[in-house]
């Protein structure tokens, strides 16, 4: 289900305050004039350009105006969707009130005109990664029986701190399990001892997830981060490596993953599953043509937001699942459908079985902090697998080092030398993991790393910068205080004040 714009627009009712003309103007006017376009747009369009011109030309309408990728600086527009959403903003003008207006769209996208094209595009046959063309299952019906709801986020409290994450149809309770994971006292921030150990509970956690995460099944959250269940669990962290996929029995429950997730894919042998961390989707491809990008994998990558205003309201957000080289944009709407159903398993009875009416389990994972039942932090970023493997460490780096002027040093959280490991099946194609994995940022101290190796870990060491891609803000409950940082590492990121 293309669920995001419900949820956006569900928060912007009940938690907003502008209209949605007010809202909408600002992409309208960067989809009709254009905006200029990041920098890699343009090489990873030209990486799909023969699908484009000959299969996905809807995306060949956009992606490739007059026969050119995007290029830095100059406006990349898009007229389908600036016209989308004048439409939705006149169908909606005599609704009522802000929020009535703001239902009314919602309503014009399950069943009205934005619905009518989705389903259209359902039903035409389109190219895949198998190689052939095949129609989609998105009904009418579908559409029509869904909204976007609440719910209560999972939590775990530590060390004076509230993290709170969504639940295990995400990825999100690993980041908690790996908190409840940690000793009382931790090494020296940094040290061999510290990288290791939160490597290694990082690689409990995420066997957990394969075994027990999905919205397909009952997952024994509280068991998972029950302190009983963490003490045994600790007890399996040792000096050295392991190599080895290690779920857990939460509730004396006899633990069952596909027997594909015990396979080893080496890097670089298959689609999607990438040492340095890119892990997102694949695109389809051209029969004749197994290597789309060349070195057969494509990178792309998810978003990632925080905002906080000055009476303390605030949002993480991790928007991500319609990349331009995953699905054809839809003609009549200017952008794409989602391709996130890729990540459930086709095997039954598991968690994360696909399964009707269940959402496959994402990768996708924000995250809110609060001290004292108050926010004082949200973070995130993008990365798939990766993202709460960084999120750990950038959340005790700024909880635990010293703070900046009386504030969380946020940007020094962000900039230390970050890793991850690559143990557990990635979440996509080909479900690649690679046991005793670890890639470091070269800036990691050399002893750290030759002292990791020597206790079995297969260190790869990569650039310098190029692991992580977070940004957070913060607001001291006490001064009201706002700051913010962002990624410094090759992508795009900003932190901004008003």
């Amino acid at each position: 289900m293309p669920g995001a714009f419900d949820a956006w627009l569900l928060l912007l009712r009940d938690h907003g305050t502008k209209s949605l003309d007010v809202v909408l103007k600002y992409a309208i006017g960067y989809a009709e004039h254009g905006h200029p376009p990041v920098e890699k747009i343009g090489a990873t369009v030209e990486t799909v350009r023969e699908l484009f011109e000959t299969e996905w030309t809807s995306s060949a309408e956009v992606y490739l105006p007059g026969g050119r990728a995007p290029r830095p600086g100059q406006p990349l527009r898009n007229p389908a969707l600036a016209a989308t959403w004048k439409r939705l903003l006149a169908e909606t003008a005599r609704a009522g009130d802000r929020e009535a207006r703001i239902d009314a769209a919602r309503e014009v996208w399950r069943s009205g005109f934005i619905a009518e094209a989705l389903v259209r595009q359902s039903r035409r046959p389109t190219r895949d990664t198998s190689g052939e063309r095949h129609t989609g299952t998105l009904t009418e019906a579908d559409l029509a029986g869904w909204s976007a709801a609440y719910e209560t986020p999972v939590t775990y409290d530590w060390n004076g701190w509230t993290v709170c994450k969504a639940g295990p149809w995400s990825q999100g309770p690993a980041l908690l399990q790996q908190l409840a994971l940690l000793p009382q006292e931790l090494p020296a921030y940094g040290s061999a001892d510290y990288v290791h150990l939160l490597i290694e509970g990082c690689k409990l956690a995420m066997a957990d997830r394969e075994a027990w995460y999905g919205d397909a099944a009952e997952v024994p959250v509280a068991e998972l981060l029950s302190d009983d269940y963490n003490a045994g669990r600790r007890a399996l962290v040792g000096a050295k490596a392991s190599w080895e996929l290690r779920p857990g029995s939460p509730g004396g429950r006899t633990p069952r993953l596909p027997a594909q997730a015990y396979a080893r894919v080496e890097a670089c042998s298959g689609r999607g599953f990438d040492p340095l961390g890119a892990g997102e989707p694949t695109v389809a491809e051209l029969p004749g043509e197994p290597h789309v990008g060349g070195d057969g994998r494509t990178r792309g990558d998810t978003c990632h937001l925080d905002v906080v205003d000055r009476w303390g309201n605030m949002i993480a957000a991790t928007p991500s699942g319609g990349w331009l080289q995953s699905n054809p944009v839809v003609p009549e709407l200017g952008f794409p459908l989602g391709t996130r159903l890729q990540m459930t398993w086709l095997a039954e009875g598991l968690p994360n079985s696909l399964t009707p009416g269940r959402r496959p389990r994402t990768t996708l994972t924000p995250s809110l902090a609060l001290r004292d039942g108050v926010p004082v932090l949200a973070f995130g970023t993008p990365g798939g697998d990766q993202q709460d493997q960084w999120q750990l460490h950038f959340f005790l780096a700024a909880a635990l080092r010293a703070p900046v002027r009386g504030a969380l040093d946020l940007q020094g959280a962000i900039d230390a030398p970050n890793w991850h490991n690559d143990s557990f099946p990635s979440s996509f194609y080909p479900r690649g993991r690679r046991p005793g994995s670890v890639t470091v940022e070269s800036r990691m101290d050399a002893d750290v790393i030759e002292e990791l190796r020597r206790r079995g870990h297969d260190v790869t060491v990569a650039p310098a910068w190029s692991e992580g891609r977070l940004c957070a803000v913060a607001r001291d409950p006490e001064t009201g205080v706002l700051s913010a940082a962002a990624n410094p590492r090759g992508m795009q990121g900003y932190a901004v004040g008003r």
